[in-house]
């Protein structure tokens, strides 16, 4: 038997890729991974690099070319190619997206495509607005059947109080818990 099937995708919270990428690697290790990034991720040169720099990166990582269009991902869907898909950085864009059932960009396209098969969703946030405006749709995404999180907490409580990050370290392990149906615990650290 093969590796599982892991789709990755990457949105732009960029102050955070720099913790993702070697969690990717790890995960290379066990799954196959089919990296997915968003639009802006694919054009967004920032004073966290350049964007054709990380997807050098993540395609080396993952030895395959990034997902970058919605008609790449919409087969995700029909054709079943995840195992579980993990979203991370997941911005509070995103989760709104997600939350309202929008289907605009390929990492939304990648989302509902894995939930159509009842496969986990692994959400990894990464926003300054979770406690704030974003926090009923991670009320909504929590309720969600097959959605499970990645540990988080607050990164910077003083500077910015309603902004939540997730412990990236974690996913890993909130995929394998989301593969056998359970969130890992505790969710708030």
């Amino acid at each position: 038997m093969g590796k599982l099937k892991l789709g990755f995708a990457l949105t732009g919270s960029f102050c955070t890729w720099g913790h993702v990428l070697p969690q990717m690697e790890k995960l290379a290790k066990t799954y196959e991974i089919m990296p997915i990034i968003s639009p802006i991720s694919c054009v967004s040169d920032n004073r966290f690099g350049k964007a054709d720099e990380w997807i050098e990166k993540i395609e080396k990582i993952c030895g395959r070319p990034v997902i970058r269009t919605i008609e790449q991902a919409e087969p995700i869907g029909p054709k079943n190619l995840l195992d579980a898909l993990v979203v991370a950085p997941c911005t509070g864009n995103t989760l709104g997206k997600l939350a309202n059932g929008i289907t605009d960009t390929c990492v939304c396209m990648a989302c509902k495509a894995s939930l159509r098969n009842a496969n986990p969703l692994v959400i990894a946030v990464s926003t300054n607005d979770a406690l704030g405006a974003s926090a009923r749709n991670i009320a909504t995404l929590m309720n969600a059947k097959n959605v499970y999180f990645v540990p988080m907490s607050q990164d910077d409580p003083q500077g910015k109080p309603t902004s939540l990050v997730a412990h990236f370290d974690k996913i890993g392990e909130t995929v394998e818990a989301s593969l056998s149906g359970k969130q890992l615990q505790p969710l708030y650290l």
